[in-house]
């Protein structure tokens, strides 16, 4: 017995009604822009623009992104997906200090132009379903940051208007100011900054490790691997940039500060001073003529203090 056809089949119209159902969903899930879509082409802007700004060994990028959606799948992750723009942008960051990393590691000469990184959501008029733009900015002239924040503000009880300091230390972190604006320090993740000079796969003889005072590296270790024989220890004013410069990114670092020797015969190292006052072990080191250095045995895991502020440890690598 023939099964009856139904009355979409009598009337010749099922196989549209089914066909143009599965196209239509074909096309939506073609054309919807989902959180990996968003990640991956923020990734891949940063990555052009290091390609695009990037000179000799010094890698330069972008600091600000403006990001350009649709004006419905914009509306779909402020609303059906809110609070997914803040987690995409801090993996992207975790990114962008893993890619930037590599390239320090690769002995490219890693610094950045502004001290934080701004992302713009924004919605654009002219945008079809799918269609994402991006503008990025060096964001220059901003690594200086104020020490303090004038806030004003006019409370209920009183209604008189009154102004204060904040610190910027309260301000730390994640700073969120409105829909699709999101801002971070810029502050390498994921443990050190390591700066390993030159790439070479040589021979280590040491390891040096800091923790900088400066905000902008709070919580955060530098390291730099003694590949040279001698090498010089100096301030952010230094401007040489070869593998036996450490350089420690700080205003209370003398340019230069130390002149640190491996000594082969005896397997043993050892320390001039050129700063204003720098401690070894608890003992203050007399400051000497960088001309005629005068040496005193550094000990692996001693501790290093520069000018009473920042601390130096040496490691045997």
């Amino acid at each position: 017995m023939a099964a009856k056809s139904t009355i979409w089949q009598r009337l010749g119209i099922q196989d549209w009604f089914l066909n143009g159902d599965n196209n239509n969903s074909k096309a939506k899930k073609q054309l919807t822009l989902t959180p990996d879509d968003v990640y991956n082409y923020v990734i891949e802007k940063f990555n052009d623009s290091i390609r695009l700004l990037s000179f000799a060994d010094r890698i330069v990028f972008y600091h600000e992104y403006i990001i350009s959606f649709n004006a419905e799948d914009y509306a779909e992750f402020m609303h059906n997906k809110q609070g997914i723009f803040g987690i995409i942008i801090n993996e992207t960051v975790k990114k962008f200090y893993e890619l930037l990393k590599q390239y320090r590691m690769a002995g490219k000469v890693v610094e950045p132009s502004s001290s934080k990184w701004v992302f713009r959501l924004v919605s654009h008029p002219d945008y079809a379903r799918g269609d994402i733009g991006f503008i990025g900015k060096l964001l220059p002239g901003s690594t200086k940051k104020e020490e303090n924040l004038r806030v004003t503000f006019i409370p209920r009880q009183t209604g008189i208007a009154q102004t204060f300091d904040v610190s910027q230390e309260i301000l730390n972190g994640f700073n969120y100011y409105s829909e699709g604006y999101y801002e971070l320090p810029y502050v390498e993740e994921a443990g050190n900054i390591e700066y390993v000079p030159s790439g070479r796969a040589q021979k280590k003889f040491a390891r040096f490790e800091t923790i900088l005072p400066d905000k902008q590296f709070a919580g955060k270790k530098v390291e730099y691997l003694m590949i040279d024989d001698e090498i010089v220890v100096s301030g952010e004013d230094e401007t040489r940039e070869e593998s036996d410069i450490f350089k420690i990114p700080s205003e209370w670092v003398n340019t230069p500060h130390l002149q640190i020797r491996y000594n082969k015969s005896d397997g043993k190292f050892y320390l001039a001073s050129f700063g204003e006052l720098t401690i070894l072990n608890e003992n203050k080191v007399t400051k000497s003529d960088i001309n005629s250095p005068s040496w005193v045995e550094l000990p692996v895991n001693s501790k290093i203090l520069l000018n009473g502020i920042v601390g130096v440890n040496i490691f045997k690598s």
